[in-house]
């Protein structure tokens, strides 16, 4: 089914939890989201019921996000559930990756198909100025067990600020040796971020996608490696989403390159978004939304079915450089 601009729409980002066990500084608070009460989360068979109605409408991919998805009771069954509906052809999630090592396999054969793991950083100390609380060699030891689940794609997401002065080159290097995917995702004005001082988000903190894939060639010729080429279309990894991929010849993984601000794709958007407390979200960066959990325990399926089309109706031409939601990222699902 098409929204009111022509753009078909089969993929449903569904946000588990507004709960995390980190506090990155783009994403959530310090002191982290009030709780949201038992009766404003949607429960997990509640999620089921509104993504079978959402096969209705042509939804065929859904990613499972956070908060931290894999802090929420019952996600493998999730999962499972998800992978029965025969309409439903991928499922994938992003995560933090600290539960990976306990959890990875049991999701595999429940049948997420892959997974995108947030890392911003490769510096111990930067990472946990970054997340707060949390310590990179869980995130890496998660990355590991991905991979070893067989999990495929296995896609980084690493979101890049300017003032944070990451290396950038080191993370485009984590895909010559293993199947590994690092997306670089510009700096977004999403919900009341701290920023990296504090002081909130700021234009200033953006490193445009072209300036970034520079950045990364003059680094590499200065180190003796080859400079990123265009990714071949065998090589480009599954799955949806706007980026565009690089890599080094003779690489197993690939760079990727996502710019919502600096070269926006809203003309090619196709989603929607659900968050954890049942609302639908026809654009990351609206704070419109459509009360859907009212709707289906209230209403059932078919007032579900008219929530999808009244988001669908929604959906903007563009985000039209907007700065700010009401919601923080972490209570959006990203």
């Amino acid at each position: 089914m098409k929204d009111s601009h022509g753009r078909v729409i089969d993929y449903l980002r569904i946000s588990l939890t507004d709960k995390c066990n980190f506090r990155c500084i783009y994403c959530m608070p310090a002191e982290g989201v009030c709780p949201m009460g038992h009766d404003e989360l949607l429960r997990i068979e509640e999620i089921e019921a509104i993504t079978r109605v959402a096969t209705r409408i042509g939804i065929k991919s859904v990613r499972l996000t956070g908060g931290e998805p894999l802090v929420r009771k019952g996600v493998v069954d999730l999962v499972q559930a998800l992978n029965d509906m025969p309409e439903i052809e991928n499922i994938s999630m992003t995560t933090n990756g600290v539960l990976l090592p306990k959890m990875a396999d049991d999701l595999k054969q429940a049948g997420l198909s892959r997974v995108n793991i947030s890392l911003d950083t490769l510096d111990p100390e930067q990472f946990e100025f970054i997340t707060r609380v949390g310590k990179i060699e869980s995130t890496l030891a998660g990355i590991d067990a991905a991979l070893e689940a067989g999990f495929n794609p296995v896609k980084i997401n690493a979101v890049t600020v300017r003032s944070l002065n990451q290396d950038f080159l080191a993370f485009a290097k984590l895909s010559i040796d293993r199947p590994l995917h690092v997306r670089f995702i510009e700096y977004m004005p999403v919900g009341t971020s701290t920023g990296s001082d504090g002081t909130g988000w700021g234009k200033q903190d953006v490193v445009p996608s072209e300036e970034l894939l520079g950045i990364i060639n003059e680094r590499a010729r200065e180190e003796g490696l080859p400079e990123l080429v265009p990714a071949g279309n065998d090589d480009k990894p599954i799955g949806w989403g706007p980026a565009r991929y690089f890599e080094f010849p003779g690489a197993k993984g690939t760079v990727g390159f996502i710019s919502p601000l600096s070269r926006h794709f809203c003309s090619e958007c196709n989603r929607l978004r659900l968050t954890a407390d049942g609302k639908l979200r026809p654009c990351l960066f609206s704070d419109r939304e459509v009360d859907v959990r009212t709707a289906l325990r209230e209403g059932g399926e078919e007032a579900v079915y008219n929530c999808f089309l009244e988001a669908l109706n929604l959906k903007p031409d563009e985000h039209h450089d907007k700065v700010g939601t009401e919601r923080n990222m972490s209570q959006i699902g990203g």
